[in-house]
C-alpha cells in the first residue's frame, strides 16, 4: 500500500486499492480487506471523488477487514462520507485514510475479515475504540480501559430487546452491544440474547470461536456480574435462555440423530412411498424452530440499490398465481454413514439412506415476486449474481441469480406441503423451495431476500456445504471450493423382502411379473439434481458381477423438469439371488455413480453417491 503525502502533510493510505467491496446485506456497508495500519495510531476515513458530490444522509458503515494494529488500543475517527448510487449498481467510491499522528508504534496482526469492527456514522465524527487481544473470551484478562464495575443480573435483564441500550453476558462478563447490532453479520438473531446470557448461542454458532471475534466482543465490555448472582462461579441455569424450548413435538417413526438442534431421517417404510407424509419427512435443522405467525410474519425483498419491498403471506397468495411442484429434498450428508464405514472417518451426522424425502409443494414463483418488486428478471444487471435467503432463526444461504429467475427453474416461495400448511419443522409459514439443488439452499422460515453481487456470507454457504479432494484434511481452504448447488445422481435400496405364491397378496404381484415361485422384491429410489431425469436403474444380486434393469414406477410428479425421485422395483426368483444386492442409477446426461466411496471421499462426508450395497439372507 502506498502512503503519499496528503492534505496538511498527513500520511495517506489509499483504501480504494485495499480490496474494498460493496455489501448488499447492508446497503451502506463497505468491507475494507487487507488494510494495513503499521505506522498510524489514529486514522480518519474519508469518502472522496463521488459523482454527484451529495452528502450521504442515511449513514455509512465501514467494516475493517485485515488490520495490523498497535498492541495498545487506538481510535479510528470517521469524518466525512459521500456516495454515488445508480439503480441496480453498487455505490461507487474512493476511500482514503489519513494519519493524524506521525509517531510509529509496534504492530500486531489481527485477521477479522467479515466479522471485523463496524463503525456506524453519519456525516459527522464518530470514534470506535479497538482494544488489544484477549487470549480467551471465556476467561478473559481485563482489557485496557475496561470499567470493572459490578452489575446485577436484574440490571442486565432491563437492557433487553425493548430497551434503548442492549446488554449481554458472556461467561461472567457484561457487554453493551448496542452499537454492534446494526453491523452484526448474523443479522438480528443477536437480539435473542440481549438482556441475558449469550453463551448458548455462542456455542451453537461455532464461527464465533475465533480470537478476532473475542477481540470485537471485548471492545464492548462494561463490567462483571456481581458475585452475589453467581452459583459456583457461573450464571444460574434459570437465567440462561433455552433457544429450543419452543420446538414442536415430532413423529415417533423418525430415526433421530440429534435433539438440539433436531435432525432425523425418514423411516424405510416411508421411503417406499412416492410422496412422504408430513410427519415422516426427514428433518434437517441447523438451529431452533422459530415460533411464527403467518398473519404477522413478513418477507422483505431487497433490491441491489438497497430499496426494499415487504410482503405478507396474504399478499403473496392474493397477488400471484399459485404453482404446485413435486420435488425431492436431499441433505448433502445423505448416506454419509456409508462413506464412513466403507472409506474413512467423516465429520457430520451419520445419515443412512433416509436424509431424503419428496412432497408436492404449493407456492408462488420467486421470479414473479422479484419482478413485482422491480427487478428486471429477463435482463438483470451483470453485477447481480446471487439471490441471498435469510431465515428467521438466522440460517442463511444463496443461489445463483439465473436459477432464481429461470422460467423453468421452478423456484418458489412455498407455503403448503402435500396440500397442507407447512409444518413448523419444514418452514411454517413460508420457505424457499429450490428444486434440483441441495436442500441447504431451500431456506426455511424465510424473512428476507437480497439480490447481491456476492454469495451469502453465512457459514452454511461459505464453509459447511462444500466438497474437497480425498487428500484434503479437516482444515481446508474453504474459499478454494464452490458451494454445493445441484446434486449428483443418487440411488438406494429401501426394501428387500421375500414373497411367496402361497400368499394371496404376494401371488398377485408375482403374476404381474410372470413368476410362480418364491421370489424377492427389491425396491428403492433414484434421483439426480438439476432436474435431470433418471433414465435407467441398474440392479445386481451378485455384488455387481451381472446386471439387470429395474422397473421405474409411474408417478404424477408436477413441475417443468424432473425435480422428484423415481421409485423403482425389481422382482426376481429367489433361487437366482446371490448374497449382495447392488443398485446404481443413470440420469439423462448419462451421469452415473462410482462403484466405491474412495474416489469421492471428503472429510465432511458430503455428496455420498457410490453404489449402494445391501446384504441378503433368505428367510
Amino acid at each position: 500500500m502506498t502512503t503519499p503525502e496528503g492534505a496538511g502533510g498527513c500520511r495517506v493510505a489509499d483504501l480504494g486499492n485495499a480490496g474494498t467491496r460493496y455489501s448488499n446485506k447492508h446497503p451502506y456497508t463497505y468491507y475494507l480487506n487487507n488494510l494495513t495500519v503499521n505506522t498510524f495510531s489514529e486514522i480518519e476515513i474519508l469518502s472522496l471523488d463521488t459523482s454527484d458530490g451529495a452528502e450521504m444522509k442515511k449513514g455509512f458503515r465501514v467494516a475493517l477487514g485485515e488490520v495490523v494494529r498497535p498492541s495498545s488500543f487506538f481510535r479510528i475517527h470517521v469524518r466525512a462520507c459521500r456516495r454515488f448510487q445508480s439503480p441496480f449498481t453498487p455505490a461507487k467510491h474512493a476511500l482514503f485514510a489519513y494519519s493524524t499522528v506521525s509517531k510509529s508504534r509496534h504492530s500486531a496482526s489481527v485477521a477479522s475479515r467479515l466479522l471485523g469492527a463496524t463503525l456506524v456514522v453519519a456525516c459527522g465524527i464518530t470514534t470506535l475504540v479497538l482494544y488489544p487481544p484477549v487470549v480467551h473470551a471465556d476467561a478473559p484478562i481485563q482489557s485496557e480501559g475496561s470499567l470493572g464495575r459490578k452489575i446485577r443480573l436484574h440490571e442486565v435483564k432491563k437492557h433487553g430487546q425493548s430497551a434503548e441500550t442492549k446488554w449481554i453476558t458472556k461467561g461472567t462478563r457484561v457487554y453493551d452491544i448496542t452499537e454492534w447490532i446494526p453491523g452484526h453479520p448474523g443479522g438480528e438473531v443477536i437480539l435473542r440474547g440481549v438482556g441475558g446470557a449469550v453463551d448458548q448461542y455462542w456455542n451453537i454458532f461455532t464461527i464465533h470461536k475465533k480470537q478476532e471475534v473475542y477481540d470485537i466482543l471485548e471492545s464492548y465490555y462494561i463490567g462483571d456480574i456481581d458475585l452475589r448472582d453467581l452459583v459456583n462461579g457461573q450464571v444460574p441455569a434459570e437465567n440462561v435462555d433455552d433457544p429450543f424450548k419452543s420446538d414442536p413435538k415430532r413423529h415417533g417413526d423418525l430415526t433421530v440423530h440429534s435433539e438440539r438442534p433436531f435432525n432425523a431421517e425418514t423411516s424405510t417404510e416411508e421411503l417406499n412411498k412416492f410422496l412422504t407424509s408430513l410427519d415422516a419427512f426427514y428433518v434437517r435443522n441447523h438451529l431452533w424452530v422459530p415460533r411464527l405467525d403467518e398473519f404477522k410474519h413478513s418477507l422483505i425483498v431487497e433490491m441491489p440499490n438497497g430499496e426494499e419491498k415487504v410482503y405478507m403471506l396474504k399478499d403473496l397468495k392474493e397477488k400471484f398465481e399459485a404453482l404446485k411442484i413435486t420435488a425431492t429434498l436431499q441433505c448433502s450428508g445423505n448416506r454419509r454413514r456409508h462413506m464412513t464405514s466403507e472409506a474413512r472417518s467423516t465429520n457430520g451426522l451419520p445419515w443412512n439412506v433416509g436424509g431424503i424425502s419428496t412432497a408436492t409443494w404449493t407456492g408462488v414463483r420467486l421470479r414473479d415476486v422479484l419482478a413485482d418488486a422491480g427487478f428486471p428478471v429477463d435482463d438483470w444487471p451483470d453485477d447481480v449474481k446471487h439471490a441471498q435467503f435469510m431465515g428467521a432463526e438466522a440460517y442463511g444461504a444463496s443461489i445463483p441469480i439465473d436459477k432464481a429467475t429461470d422460467k423453468r427453474g421452478d423456484v418458489i416461495l412455498a407455503y403448503e406441503m402435500n396440500g397442507k400448511p407447512l409444518p413448523p419443522d419444514h418452514g411454517y409459514p413460508i420457505r424457499v423451495l429450490v428444486p434440483g439443488n441441495v436442500a441447504a439452499r431451500s431456506v426455511k422460515w424465510i424473512n428476507k431476500i437480497v439480490l447481491s453481487d456476492e454469495e451469502s456470507n453465512s457459514q452454511w454457504q461459505r464453509r459447511d456445504y462444500k466438497c474437497f479432494g480425498p487428500n484434503v484434511g479437516g482444515n481446508p481452504d474453504w474459499d478454494s471450493a464452490p458451494a454445493i448447488q445441484e446434486m449428483p445422481v443418487q440411488s438406494a435400496i429401501t426394501s428387500l423382502r421375500d414373497i411367496s405364491p402361497n400368499s394371496q397378496q404376494d401371488n398377485k404381484l408375482l403374476q404381474v411379473y410372470g413368476l410362480e415361485e418364491d421370489s424377492i422384491v427389491v425396491e428403492g429410489y433414484a434421483y439426480s439434481g438439476g432436474g435431470r431425469r433418471i433414465v435407467r436403474v441398474d440392479v445386481s444380486s451378485d455384488g455387481g458381477r451381472s446386471w439387470q434393469q429395474a422397473e421405474l414406477l409411474p408417478n404424477e410428479a408436477k413441475g417443468a423438469k424432473s425435480w422428484a425421485w423415481e421409485r423403482w422395483r425389481w422382482v426376481l426368483p429367489r433361487q437366482s439371488a446371490g448374497r449382495c444386492f447392488v443398485v446404481k442409477a443413470v440420469d439423462e446426461a448419462y451421469n452415473s455413480q462410482p462403484d466405491n466411496y474412495e474416489p469421492t471421499y471428503n472429510v465432511r462426508g458430503n455428496l455420498t453417491s457410490a453404489w449402494h450395497r445391501v446384504g441378503y439372507r433368505p428367510e
